[in-house]
């Protein structure tokens, strides 16, 4: 075994030491709570877009991104476009290194203020960027994104909008198909049941109302469904444990949904 291997390895049996440190975990969510209450993710930019990501999320994601190399990321929830834009670069930076040169990203929200598209399109990454105004539930958006993602060998789909369980739950249904073999559907803001209601006071989401019980539900659906991926193939999915165990800090656990 040579010393990067090893050094892998090495990292493999921390990340699951970590994952099993219950105390950690436990200050490791103290201290996310604390911070979500200064709203802490929104103070970070991406190539001078606004994120609004933890930076373990954003460094998890580059990582993820790496070992997936997808030709299409399809994300709901646009925002500001800061994800757009970091996930546009990073695909530009894999293509530098010999991935695939005609990789895009496809950007849906049911409502893309004039401001930030005008500022998404000036960007130089928007080279790789399209985007769909409606909502990420609607047939005809749903419909859209199939169509972008047929021909293509490796889709990534992050859903990032309305974090309510049956907006997520619908979004699964539609969009979880369009994943491929090996890749992931990720959702985030699954921390929301695990932080106190009161954070989210003027939200429709909350404790009994969030994406982790959307996406527990999905799961527990597919092991009865005979839903089918894009491809054709039975649509399976389980959860990554590996991703958040490694990153501790992230608005996803439970999110990082790997189909197998």
């Amino acid at each position: 075994m040579d010393d990067h291997a090893n050094f892998k390895r090495e990292c493999i049996g921390e990340i699951q030491q970590q994952g099993d440190d219950e105390k950690l975990k436990e200050l490791t969510l103290e201290w996310v709570t604390t911070a979500a209450k200064h709203k802490y993710s929104y103070h970070f930019e991406w190539l001078g877009r606004p994120i609004i990501q933890h930076p373990q999320d954003v460094i998890g994601m580059q990582q993820l991104l790496w070992n997936v190399q997808p030709d299409l990321i399809i994300e709901t929830g646009v925002a500001r476009g800061g994800s757009l834009i970091f996930y546009a670069s990073i695909l530009e930076l894999i293509a530098a290194c010999g991935g695939n040169a005609d990789a895009r990203v496809l950007g849906i929200d049911i409502d893309i203020r004039e401001h930030n598209r005008a500022a998404i399109v000036a960007h130089p990454m928007s080279k790789r960027i399209d985007l769909i105004q409606g909502s990420s539930i609607a047939q005809a958006t749903a419909d859209a994104a199939r169509d972008a993602a047929r021909g293509r060998k490796k889709v990534m789909v992050c859903l990032d909008s309305n974090h309510t369980r049956d907006h997520v739950e619908e979004e699964l249904r539609l969009y979880a198909p369009l994943v491929s073999k090996g890749s992931y559907c990720v959702v985030f803001d699954t921390i929301i049941d695990d932080l106190p209601e009161s954070l989210y006071p003027d939200r429709p989401w909350g404790k009994s109302n969030n994406p982790k019980i959307a996406v527990h539900d999905f799961i527990k659906q597919l092991e009865t469904s005979e839903a089918k991926s894009l491809d054709g193939a039975p649509m399976k999915f389980e959860i990554d444990k590996q991703i958040e165990n490694q990153l501790l800090i992230t608005v996803a656990p439970s999110g990082f949904l790997l189909r197998v």
